[in-house]
């Protein structure tokens, strides 16, 4: 991070819940499910994968593309019971413990909002970032 630059703030989940439930559509919604990514030490293929190299990750270099975010968010609305969605992506050079991304979903009941965390999240690592670990 050059001279003056500054990290992204993360977002208050508290502040996003008050946001969320003032939504038009909050008294349809039962439950609110928040996932918080965060840079870990383990590489991402010894945690999915059993590939243990003896590295640590010391850091991350994290990108996206917001149109693809975007699409992204706009077809999870398409899924049954769902009636509110945040999302909040960091960028740039990351630290250990640094948040890398917040999603919010809201929604009518529990199967309905699990799956549609489960499939957002997922549409965003699989298909609208990139995530470089540096390692010692």
């Amino acid at each position: 991070m050059t001279k003056g630059e500054m990290k992204k703030v993360s977002p208050s989940i508290d502040d996003w819940l008050k946001e969320a439930k003032a939504h038009p559509l909050a008294l349809q919604e039962g439950m609110f499910l928040v996932h918080n990514g965060v840079v870990r030490q383990t590489p991402k293929a010894q945690v999915r994968q059993g590939l243990d190299d003896g590295s640590l990750v010391k850091g991350m270099e994290f990108a996206y593309n917001a149109a693809k975010v975007d699409a992204a968010i706009a077809e999870t609305y398409k899924m049954e019971g769902i009636f509110y969605i945040k999302v909040w992506l960091n960028e740039g050079q990351l630290s250990l413990g640094d948040d890398i991304m917040y999603v919010l979903i809201g929604g009518d009941i529990r199967p309905h909002v699990i799956d549609a965390l489960q499939f957002l999240v997922g549409k965003i690592k699989n298909e609208c970032v990139t995530e470089i670990e540096q390692k010692q």
